[in-house]
Order: C-alpha cells, then structure tokens, then sequence
C-alpha cells in the first residue's frame, strides 16, 4: 500500500446548495482542480472523493457533494448519495452564499450530531475571517489560499472530537510494550499476489508502533511455531477462517482473537456485535438474513461472505434461510424485513460508516453482527475471542 487507505482517514463532507462555491472550495483546500466548477447548477453530480494530507490532522478525505437544492431528473438520486456520504463523515462543512444560511441543512448536520463547521462564500477581495461560529472567505480567491487553509484547521481542531485527533489502537493496546504477538495468516485467495489482505498489514504496523514483537505464520505451521517458543506468545490473532483451528491449538492460558473481531472494536462498537450475534440462536425458516461487504471486490469461489457464511449458517441453524448480498457504504433505506445483518470487517469504511450502519440496524429493531463475530459463534468460539476485550464481555 502506498497511501493511508480511505477507512483511516478522517472524512470531510463538503455540504450546501446549488452553486454554493462547495466544489471551488474543495479546489482551493486541495491547491488542485478537483471538481467541476461552473456557474450551471448541478454541476456535481455525485460525491467526489479527494485524498489530501492536512497538518495536522493527517490524510483526510474531502467529500464533495451534489447540491442539497438539485431540481434536476436526477435530484432525488443525487440527494439520496449526499446523504450517504454524511452517514460517514467524521465532520461536515456546510458552505452557503452571504444571503443563504443553509438553516434546513445546518440542522439535518447538527440531528445527527456531526461537528460542524459553517462557511460563507463570499465575493470580493478581503481578508478570510471568522465572525461568531461561521467562517467567511472567498473561495475562488487562490491569492488568499494559505490564510484560508489556516482558518479552516483551526477551525478543525477546535470541533473534531478527542477520537478522531487519536484513534484508537487496533490491538496494540492489548500487550505490552515488548511483548510478543502470533499472526496466523492464512493466504488469501481474494488478496493480490504478493500482498497481505488490509486489516493484516494494519495489525502488524500497529503492533510495531506499540514497540512489540510480530511472528506470522501460515495456520500449516502454527502447532510447530508455538512449540519452538521459548515463551508463550502474549496475544495470538488469527483469520477468521481458521478461528477453530487457533482455539483448539492454543493453551487457555494464552489469549486469542481474530482480525475481524480487532476491526470491530477499533471500527466499530464490538458489544452491540456480539449482542447481534445471539440472534443466531432464535433464527426461523425464511428468515432474511443480509450480508453487508463495505467494497465491491469480485468474490473467489470460496469468498467469506457470499459462500463462507451463509454456508456455515444454513448448516448450524438447520433452518431455510435467506441470503441477500449488498456491496457499498450504505444499507437499504428499509430494513424492516431483515431478522439479521452480518456486516463486513469494514477495512475499506471509516468507524463513523459502521457505526451509522449500526444505528440504522438498531432503529430498525434488527440485529446486527459482523463477519468475524458471526464466524466464531458459529463455531462455538465466541466467548474466547472475545476475552482479551472486557467490555464486550461484562458490559
């Protein structure tokens, strides 16, 4: 991997109305010609996506979205993508013109609780400032782009909440410093040759920041691994595939889990994942069960969530179940006939995507688990997975 991947930065939605300035916005904060920007309105059509490295936040990712007032054909479509794209964002900036405050929007922003950030695009040649809570600048003015970018961070800095400025560990946390951690990796035929599937790297680079010690190995090796160990492994993580093959190897003295389980926490909330798992036991002949993948990768004949899963269910539970697939950062608007929705690792999202899919599963009153979760109850191994986590297991 080259850059920081889009599920670790912190995520930014450009909001406003029709020619607002959202998109010549977005182009002077980039210092590049990101989006269209004309004065037809409707110029952006869909979110625009723009990786950028913003001190000191870090990589970020500009959401750039399609007018909040569109009257064209494609308005209710446009506008159902904007709204995804603020189901996901870590912060929203809400640009609007000196006589337009964008009040409907401002408070679509501040329902769901999203820090917030107001700007008006101004015309003329002034200095950028900022009045009250709201932003003033011109955006098309590149001469002022430093001035600009400043105000914008600082204002940044003063809304973003304490876990986006440190997220949290994926498992580095979890040992001490010095301590020695197993990999068990198996090789994914869904990962390019050569490479290790994402939540692997980001383990074995987190592991390395928190100054610990990393052994990988192949699930073939792993009995012959722990036996040339002088000292038990402090931790050992292993894909959620070969989870019982971990659990049966590994000494109850030594704690284990899974990559998938280590996406949950650090994604999303691992509690409300194990709790969705129990709807395992209550499923009934016909029951829907959905199946959330975050990315659109082309599925391998043995692919976890298409094959893997509904394959293991259907053979546990013993009942007709079935199986709907969707790809994407976003769930169906009604999920009101779904008994269950097992929901991907997440690599691809940021923890802000998982946890409204969450919310979205939990107003709805359905249940909702994850892929590593839903593999280990399934297996009979949930309850020791989950015990390097207290909070998931005592509330």
């Amino acid at each position: 991997m080259q850059s920081t991947p889009k599920g670790l930065r912190l995520q930014i939605a450009i909001l406003g109305k029709v020619n607002a300035g959202k998109s010549s916005f977005l182009n002077l904060m980039t210092g590049q010609n990101v989006s269209i920007v004309s004065d037809m309105a409707g110029t952006t059509t869909d979110t625009v996506e723009k990786a950028q490295e913003l001190h000191p936040f870090g990589p970020v990712l500009w959401l750039d979205t399609a007018g909040f007032d569109d009257q064209s054909a494609l308005a209710e479509k446009r506008m159902q993508k904007t709204m995804e794209a603020l189901e996901r964002a870590d912060v929203a900036i809400v640009v609007s013109k000196t006589d337009d405050t964008a009040d409907e929007l401002v408070e679509r922003v501040q329902k769901k609780n999203i820090p917030l950030i107001k700007i008006i695009n101004r015309e003329g040649d002034f200095a950028p400032y900022q009045k009250d809570d709201v932003l003033v600048l011109n955006a098309c003015d590149t001469s002022k782009r430093d001035e600009i970018v400043h105000l914008v961070q600082a204002a940044l800095l003063n809304i973003c909440p304490d876990d986006v400025l440190a997220p949290p560990a994926m498992l580095g946390d979890l040992v001490k410093s010095g301590g020695k951690i197993v990999m068990i990796v198996p090789i994914d035929t869904e990962a390019p040759k050569g490479r290790l599937i994402m939540p692997q790297v980001q383990a074995i680079r987190d592991c390395l920041e928190h100054n610990q010690t990393v052994i990988v190995t192949k699930e073939t090796d792993y009995a012959k691994i722990l036996d040339d160990l002088k000292t038990p492994p402090d931790l050992v993580v292993c894909d959620s595939q070969v989870v019982k093959l971990m659990t049966d190897l590994t000494p109850r003295s030594i704690k284990c889990t899974t990559f998938s389980i280590l996406m949950a926490r650090m994604k999303g909330d691992l509690k409300a994942f194990v709790e969705g798992a129990k709807m395992l036991n209550d499923l009934a002949d016909g029951d829907k069960i959905l199946i959330s993948e975050s990315c659109t990768h082309h599925g391998a004949k043995d692919d976890i969530g298409t094959v893997k899963i509904p394959n293991l269910m259907t053979k546990k539970t013993g009942k007709k179940l079935i199986f709907e697939h969707i790809a994407g950062c976003a769930l169906p608007l009604d999920l009101k006939d779904y008994r269950l929705i097992v929901q991907c690792g997440g690599c691809t999202q940021n923890r802000k995507a998982i946890l409204s899919k969450i919310q979205a599963a939990q107003k709805a009153g359905v249940a909702i688990t994850n892929y590593g979760v839903c593999l280990s109850a399934l297996n009979g191994v949930l309850e020791r997975v989950i015990e390097p986590f207290d909070t998931a297991l005592n509330g």
